[in-house]
């Protein structure tokens, strides 16, 4: 079992769901990414997902495309944000996931770039313009440093597709909840609780749903669907706006301390 799927279960086991919020690196500063990650830490979340910005997202929404834009201006780039990681790494206790694009770690080098993660606490990492038939050249160079990769599984992902991501995927499966980019949604799909209801039985680890996830009511019916939730527009804007009771009261949500909705 990997320290990421390790975290999710503990969690699990301690009849809690999994809470993984999105932070986009450097947004505001990289000298904004260390108290961040402290703050969330201290909050109790369950592992943190980190952005990096890039030029070309293709799974943004425009909170975090802005974000990513913000942080682009203040001359972020992958490896400024490993650097920084691994500057405070031995007071990162919760597994890091960075979430980034194909040609930023290419450019940086695959090695180069697992020992980086290595060396700034980072246990898993999401890419999402690999696609599965492509990502076996990832866990080939990152799984011998102990860092997962992370498959997102989308609703019209057929059967069979669906059975060969959960059993690709590493710490967890990342199961996308809308049809399209990140952002709040006011609802989703009436089939939700089926399709995770078939993806937990196919997924030997556990499924973490994502995407449009923005209020700590949805925060637990979605949760109640699978292991846990990753929150990441809201959390982005909160943190940008100075709102850090919005991100306390998603937070609590996943410890079914469910509060007044904060706006």
């Amino acid at each position: 079992m990997t320290t990421l799927q390790q975290a999710i279960e503990q969690v699990n086991n301690a009849g809690n769901k999994a809470f993984v919020p999105y932070i986009m690196a450097g947004d505001g500063g990289l000298a904004t990414l260390k108290p961040t990650i402290l703050s969330l830490q201290n909050m109790g979340v369950t592992a943190i997902e980190v952005g990096i910005p890039f030029t070309d997202p293709v799974a943004d929404g425009p909170t975090i495309e802005q974000a990513g834009e913000r942080a682009l201006a203040e001359g972020v780039t992958l490896r400024k944000v490993l650097e920084a990681l691994a500057s405070f790494r031995h007071q990162i206790t919760v597994p890091l996931v960075v979430m980034t694009y194909f040609n930023p770690v290419l450019a940086y080098g695959l090695e180069q770039f697992a020992i980086a993660c290595v060396a700034g606490g980072v246990k898993g990492i999401i890419v999402p313009d690999v696609p599965l038939e492509e990502s076996e050249i990832l866990r080939q160079t990152l799984n011998p440093h102990g860092v997962d990769v992370v498959q997102l599984v989308s609703l019209t992902s057929p059967p069979d597709r669906i059975a060969r991501i959960a059993a690709a995927s590493q710490g967890f499966v990342y199961a996308v909840t809308v049809n399209g980019i990140t952002g709040a949604r006011a609802s989703f799909a009436d089939d939700l609780e089926g399709h995770f209801a078939r993806l937990r039985n196919m997924s030997p680890i556990p499924v973490l749903a994502g995407f449009g996830i923005s209020t700590p009511q949805q925060v637990v019916s979605m949760s109640a669907l699978g292991d846990g939730v990753i929150v990441g527009s809201t959390i982005v804007a909160a943190l940008h706006e100075g709102n850090v009771a919005k991100v306390e009261a998603l937070v609590a949500a996943s410890k079914g301390t469910l509060e007044t909705e904060i706006v």
